[in-house]
C-alpha cells in the first residue's frame, strides 16, 4: 500500500520536476490511500491557483482510490508521532495514516525525510 502526501500530488498535477516520482504510486489505484486531510490540502491549492473545475478534477481523481477519513484513532496516533518526531498537524496526520495501513508514505516534504516508511525525494526548482 502507498500513500502520496499533498507536496506529492501537487508536484504530479502540476507536471513538476519530481512529477515522475510520484506517477507509479498515484496510477496503482488499488494500492493508494488517500487521507482526507490530503484532499483538503491539495483542493485549496489548486482551487486558488488554478480555479473551482480544476480543484474538482484533482479532488476526483484522488476519490479514485481508497480515502481515509481522520476519526479519533488517527487524531490520536498523529499526537504520538507529532511528538515523537516533530511533525506539524497535517503532515503527523497524513504520517499516522501511512503507518496505520502499513503503507509506504511518498513525499518530497522534509519533514518526512529519514523518517521509517518513507520514500522521500528532495524538492526540486
Amino acid at each position: 500500500m502507498n500513500v502520496v502526501d499533498s507536496s506529492g500530488w501537487l508536484e504530479y498535477l502540476t507536471d513538476s520536476p519530481n512529477a515522475d516520482f510520484f506517477e507509479a504510486a498515484i496510477h496503482a489505484k488499488a494500492n493508494l490511500i488517500v487521507p482526507a486531510v490530503c484532499i483538503f490540502e491539495v483542493a485549496k491549492k489548486v482551487l486558488q491557483e488554478k480555479g473551482e473545475t480544476v480543484m474538482f478534477t484533482a479532488v476526483a481523481m484522488m476519490r479514485e482510490s481508497q480515502v481515509v477519513a481522520i476519526d479519533e484513532n488517527v487524531a490520536l496516533q498523529a499526537v504520538a508521532l507529532s511528538v515523537r518526531h516533530k511533525l506539524p498537524m497535517a503532515d503527523s496526520l497524513i504520517y499516522a495514516v501511512a503507518r496505520m495501513h502499513e503503507a509506504v508514505l511518498w513525499t518530497q516534504d522534509e519533514h518526512f525525510e529519514n523518517l521509517p516508511g518513507v520514500k522521500f525525494i528532495p524538492k526540486k526548482f
